[in-house]
């Protein structure tokens, strides 16, 4: 039986690692790490690493028909028993170097650049918006992928054409915001509003634009309750705006501006984050997490 440690890592990031497993698969492996505030916390949160592996399975399969992707399995005899259910056998691709952000709605770091510019990433738009307001359409605005600790930035289409040409920016523009506008429909359909996401794509060795990494994921995307929803203020989110709440509250005593790290969570903010991460599966796929398959190492 195939081991984990059979498959070299040749990369890690905040919550994945990717091992290799032959010249044309890698093993694509979601851990139960949370980060905020560019820190990775010490502890972690019990099957967040099976919901994102869940949820990037069920949205590959949705969007297949729109744009090829990199699962190949994500259930096969090549995945050790010991990270059944969290990882990905897929296709190895040359990634591009830009983060393909899609956003249908203003927040966020969206926000801040609107209101300081009356633009996100160049893309101007109508006077009056607020917090969480909807956009007249999805708007293109990518990211320079950031090294860990650091802050993705955003740039202009523009800067984006200059670092992969016209041609292959235009593309990623086109794609990124037509999966946006499937995907946001679909999950309104499950009364949720899907805010904004990132997407990472790669080219096959042909040539062909592929999907990669994870997709669609309460880590990758901002997903709001559409019941509620209400422009101008900070909508509640599926995500870990749990751990941030708690972080920046006087209960954990730590200091976001200091150099230290964050402090341990408490069990009840643990178990609460956990239940917003299956909550998000659950309501988006209509499907039961206690279905989706189980480490067996």
């Amino acid at each position: 039986m195939v081991a984990l440690a059979d498959y070299p890592q040749i990369a890690a990031g905040k919550v994945r690692q990717l091992h290799a497993v032959d010249d044309e698969h890698l093993l694509l492996v979601a851990s139960d790490r949370i980060s905020a505030f560019d820190h990775v916390l010490d502890t972690p949160i019990p099957d967040k690493g099976r919901v994102l592996t869940a949820m990037s399975v069920f949205w590959f399969e949705l969007l297949a028909d729109l744009v090829p992707n990199h699962l190949v399995a994500f259930d096969d005899v090549r995945i050790p028993g010991e990270v059944r259910g969290r990882a990905l056998l897929v296709r190895r691709l040359e990634m591009l170097p830009v983060e393909c952000v899609a956003r249908g709605y203003l927040t966020g770091s969206g926000l801040a650049d609107y209101q300081r510019t009356g633009a996100v990433c160049g893309v101007a738009l109508p006077d009056g918006l607020t917090e969480a307001s909807r956009l007249p359409e999805p708007i293109f605005t990518p990211a320079t992928k950031a090294e860990i600790g650091d802050h993705d930035e955003n740039i202009s289409f523009e800067a984006a054409a200059a670092q992969l040409g016209a041609e292959r920016a235009a593309q990623l523009r086109d794609v990124t915001v037509r999966v946006y506008e499937r995907a946001a429909e679909h999950a309104r359909s499950r009364g949720v509003i899907l805010a904004d996401t990132k997407f990472e794509f790669g080219l096959a060795p042909d040539g062909a634009l592929v999907l990669g990494d994870e997709v669609l994921t309460p880590d990758s995307s901002r997903y709001w309750p559409a019941d509620g929803y209400q422009p101008g203020k900070v909508q509640p989110s599926f995500d870990k705006q749990v751990v941030r709440n708690w972080l920046t509250s006087p209960a954990s005593g730590w200091d976001r501006a200091a150099d230290t790290p964050p402090p341990p969570l408490p069990d009840d903010v643990i178990a609460t984050t956990r239940s917003r991460y299956i909550e998000a599966y659950e309501l988006i796929t209509g499907r039961p997490f206690t279905a989706w398959p189980r480490p067996t190492g």
